[in-house]
């Protein structure tokens, strides 16, 4: 039996005919781990020793009754549990990132899932252009004149904020739209982060296929289709998943990527394509995982397990 401790956002809260967290922990729990959740703002880093406030959980298939807490206790993340799943929600700001700190202090004596520091040093957006001739041409700046260039070279674009999430801020710009210059204005009084200005691909009608893969290997995929007229397909502003087969190109970026994956500890990641592009690595809270049981029957959770069993009884 392993002990795990789940960083996520409230488990009372989530929808578990949707969420990936709740998969991973029922998973788990089916194979007799005891359970733990936190918030990562209950964690507390004392000469070394990492601690947080935790409650243990047990878990019901069941829409309104899936939890039961148990009291709150003090968790010695380096001593008292085996396994962290960090899985709170993006987004990836300076809180993100210093739960990443915290984590590492403890990392791999407890197996933080994925590795902290790699979660830090793989920005979802940014970690895509690492792999040259995979991603539709992509530019990432603060600098509207920069930006402004891309939109008059390439027309049809997407302007997204670099650590965005689930679709938010995206927002397509036809050949000659004006309003690039007020974006960015606007993005810039809440956010000092750079932009994502990306060549749009028609091919997002059909869907963007959300890729799972563990341990670098894949493990199957969804299609995520917008609604009529949107850009964006993400399932939480209005997309709607389909099963889908992997095509040949699928298979070859997945191919490319998943040495890295594996090399990096970036246990479980889910990748988006289009067409043929790569667009995003997402290593801090992939989903789609209990869309790609519903349509297959295969559950990445129980992979995501064989694979964490391996490493603790190694």
């Amino acid at each position: 039996m392993l002990k795990v401790a789940i960083q996520m956002d409230p488990i009372e809260a989530v929808n578990i005919d949707g969420d990936t967290t709740f998969l991973l922990a029922m998973a788990a729990q089916g194979r007799g781990h005891a359970l733990w959740v936190y918030d990562f703002r209950t964690l507390a880093l004392e000469d070394g020793r990492l601690f947080c406030r935790a409650r243990p959980v047990t878990l019901r298939q069941v829409v309104g009754d899936h939890v039961t807490l148990g009291d709150e206790v003090k968790l010695d993340l380096g001593a008292d549990v085996d396994v962290i799943l960090m899985r709170q929600d993006p987004p990836f700001d300076m809180a993100y990132v210093t739960a990443t700190y915290l984590l590492e202090t403890v990392h791999p004596q407890t197996l933080v899932v994925n590795d902290p520091a790699e979660v830090r040093s793989a920005p979802e957006k940014l970690f895509a252009t690492h792999f040259k001739g995979l991603q539709p041409p992509t530019l990432i700046s603060s600098d509207v004149v920069a930006l402004s260039d891309f939109h008059a070279r390439h027309g049809d674009v997407v302007l997204k904020p670099l650590h965005g999430a689930a679709g938010s801020g995206v927002v397509r710009l036809k050949a000659g739209d004006p309003n690039l210059e007020a974006l960015v204005e606007i993005h810039a009084t809440g956010s000092r982060d750079p932009l994502v200005i990306q060549k749009f691909i028609p091919a997002v009608s059909a869907g963007d296929k959300r890729i799972l893969l563990v341990d670098g290997e894949v493990v199957g995929a969804i299609n995520r289709v917008p609604m009529k007229g949107a850009v964006r397909s993400n399932l939480r502003v209005g997309g709607v998943a389909e099963p889908v087969e992997l095509t040949a190109r699928d298979l070859e970026i997945c191919a490319i990527l998943g040495p890295e994956l594996k090399r990096r500890g970036l246990l479980f990641v889910g990748i988006d394509v289009i067409g043929d592009y790569l667009t995003e690595i997402n290593v801090t809270s992939p989903t789609g995982a209990v869309q790609l049981k519903a349509f297959t029957g295969v559950d990445a959770g129980e992979r995501l397990w064989d694979v964490i069993e391996a490493r603790r009884q190694g």
